[in-house]
């Protein structure tokens, strides 16, 4: 018989005596508290148990300090900054809901006429040659030999109105000698401590620090020879040499010093005679669709643009109003330059400068104005930005610069620009004893000339390279206008005039004027 063996696998299947919960955070919580404070029964906590358990669990410390203080003074104190803290805190609830729902916002779309802007407009050459000829003929004379002693260029005499130039003077007494005043040097890179001049043309020792007029602003490209003028002060015997990299900067920054010089001395009246009227510059106007004349421009005499004409001046009764976009609402005007009067030494450009700005605003031409050129219709797109700024402590804005301590030179309103042309002119009125030729003269001061005042030229560009690295505190001082008027000026150009209407259109022009404009009438144009 045989034998079997039986195997048996007991397996057991039994699920857990309790069950396995899965709760959130905020279940576990009330849990928590269930199991810690029963809540039935006859084991239910009071209130006063429920509050120091909640001051001792709560991450609030002033009630928990209120419960583990002891002496009644301790937890007094903390009851009353606990409670100090809460009312803090619905106080500025209130303040923000109060505030909140008592600011009102209105927001209003209207359109209206605008206050048309007043512009200016200058020709780039400020005087007529023939009318100054007579008293900067010196000045011309030695600026030719020094290029000619320099880069050997004869002396042009194409125009006709130069063949006839007998280079006289209306300076009284010895003529001055500018290149020995203010020597025109060449410098070569190797050797700075000798200079070529142009006066004669030989090498001579230059003493004084040499002061290169780009340097400080930007990089240029290192040539084999800078040119540039000496400047000496009389009574310290120091000198000091500017160089530029280009000799045609060098040139016309030399001829305009001597120039400054010497228009200092004409007379107001004289310098407005010299200039071009109204009549001269201005062709054609129209404004709004309506004919105008020089009648409609106020005079305006600027020291380096000579005589410049406003439209729309705050002079005027009324001031004009537009509604209506678009150069057809606008002020369309065609000047002529005269092109035959221009000083080649002064100017390098052909064309005229125009300025937008408000009725009381002073127009810094030189600074901000767009130049427009001959032969080209040039339109000028205006976008007038208006901006306002809260005063202190808000802001270091000034509302009228009262409380700005510099004297407001110009007849114009208060601005930025102002203030440091004011600061830098009162400066320079301090230091030199004399006025800089292109800005208004402060009360009981005269213009620079160095028959008065023979240093001047050389305190003038050490009181500017002051001025620009901010060592005289001007920038320090003056504020920007909490309220300003801001013109964005958009300009584009087109041919003018074209092929086929030039052929009636000068003819007829110059018919309106007369003999005035004949001569190249196409080439002296700009339309604006």
């Amino acid at each position: 018989m045989g034998t079997t063996s039986h195997i048996l696998l007991h397996i057991k299947l039994a699920w857990p005596s309790s069950p396995i919960l899965i709760m959130a955070p905020g279940e576990k919580i009330k849990a928590k508290i269930k199991k810690n404070l029963p809540v039935t029964g006859p084991q239910a906590p009071t209130i006063k148990e429920l509050m120091r358990w909640y001051c001792l669990n709560t991450n609030t410390h002033g009630c928990r300090r209120i419960v583990v203080s002891r002496g009644r003074l301790r937890r007094l104190l903390w009851v009353l900054f606990t409670l100090t803290a809460v009312a803090l805190i619905f106080w500025h609830c209130a303040l923000l809901i109060s505030s909140f729902y008592t600011v009102s916002v209105s927001i209003k779309v209207h359109f209206q006429k605008l206050d048309f802007p007043a512009v200016t407009i200058c020709n780039i050459n400020p005087y007529k040659y023939s009318a100054v000829r007579d008293l900067l003929a010196d000045l011309e004379q030695e600026t030719r030999t020094a290029l000619k002693n320099l880069y050997g260029f004869p002396e042009n005499k194409s125009r006709k109105r130069r063949e006839a130039e007998s280079w006289t003077s209306a300076w009284e007494g010895t003529r001055p000698k500018f290149l020995k005043l203010v020597p025109l040097l060449a410098f070569s890179q190797d050797e700075t401590s000798k200079a070529r001049d142009f006066l004669t043309g030989r090498k001579r020792k230059v003493s004084g620090s040499i002061i290169h007029k780009a340097s400080d602003v930007m990089h240029v490209h290192e040539s084999k020879e800078v040119v540039g003028f000496q400047l000496c002060s009389n009574d310290t015997s120091k000198c000091a040499v500017y160089t530029f990299s280009s000799g045609v900067n060098a040139i016309q920054e030399w001829y305009k010093l001597h120039y400054m010089n010497i228009m200092a001395q004409v007379p107001l009246e004289k310098k407005i005679n010299m200039s071009y009227s109204a009549e001269e510059l201005l062709v054609t106007c129209f404004f709004d669709g309506m004919s105008c004349d020089a009648r409609n421009f106020t005079l305006f005499h600027h020291p380096m643009y000579g005589n410049c004409y406003t439209f729309n001046n705050r002079e005027n009764e009324t001031i004009l109003s537009t509604s209506m976009g678009g150069s057809e609402y606008g002020l369309q005007v065609i000047l002529y330059i005269n092109e035959e009067e221009y000083n080649p030494f002064l100017v390098s450009s052909t064309g005229a400068k125009v300025i937008v700005h408000r009725q009381d605003e002073y127009p810094f031409i030189e600074d901000i104005g767009t130049e427009i050129e001959t032969a080209m219709a040039t339109s000028i797109g205006m976008h007038l930005t208006e901006s306002f700024k809260l005063s202190e402590p808000y802001s270091q804005c000034t509302e009228d610069g009262s409380d700005v301590p510099i004297s407001n030179i110009y007849n114009a309103a208060y601005s930025l620009q102002i203030c440091l042309h004011s600061c830098f002119q009162t400066k320079m009125v301090e230091k030199c004893g004399c006025a800089q030729y292109s800005q208004p003269l402060p009360p009981a001061a005269n213009y620079c000339n160095y028959q008065q005042h023979p240093n001047w030229m050389y305190c003038y560009y050490q009181l500017h390279q002051a001025f620009v690295r901010e060592e005289l505190g001007c920038q320090s001082v003056c504020r920007e206008a909490c309220s300003f008027k801001e013109w964005t000026l958009t300009t584009s150009l087109a041919q003018w005039p074209s092929e086929v209407s030039e052929k009636w259109l000068l003819p007829v022009l110059t018919w309106d004027q007369g003999q005035q404009i004949k001569k190249k009438l196409n080439k002296v144009l700009v339309m604006a």
